[in-house]
């Protein structure tokens, strides 16, 4: 089982930046593909982000733009950038990892990811 570690959530104000980090210690990272997902109050955790374990992102629509996944496979952290952040984007923030190869053909569906982090608040005021 991967150990997720998440961090860098918090509270800021519309247009700023945050950049959330998820490392997975002990783990072949560069085997593992990705993913960021988000839940705010009353809603479906839904898909924001994903890379490949080859590198190659995605995105959802609600991000595209604002938002840059990465990875540095030496550190076993992937990373997302959130720029230009929206009272829109306030939600809880989970990464999440899979093992085996599902989420390159879906990365957008949680049902491809078999491990998650604890989740980060990420708080964005108007």
């Amino acid at each position: 089982q991967v150990r997720l570690v998440e961090s860098g959530g918090g509270l800021v104000q519309a247009g700023d930046s945050l950049r959330l980090s998820c490392a997975a210690p002990g783990h072949p990272f560069s085997t593992l593909t990705m993913g960021w997902f988000r839940q705010a109050p009353g809603k479906e955790r839904e898909f924001v982000a994903a890379i490949m374990w080859a590198g190659k992102p995605y995105y959802a629509d609600a991000g595209e733009g604002r938002f840059t996944i990465s990875r540095d496979n030496a550190k076993s952290t992937a990373y997302l950038q959130m720029n230009s952040l929206k009272p829109a984007d306030t939600a809880v923030y989970y990464c999440a990892a899979d093992t085996a190869y599902r989420a390159t053909s879906y990365p957008g569906l949680r049902s491809s990811y078999d491990a998650w982090g604890q989740g980060t608040q990420v708080t964005v005021s108007s």
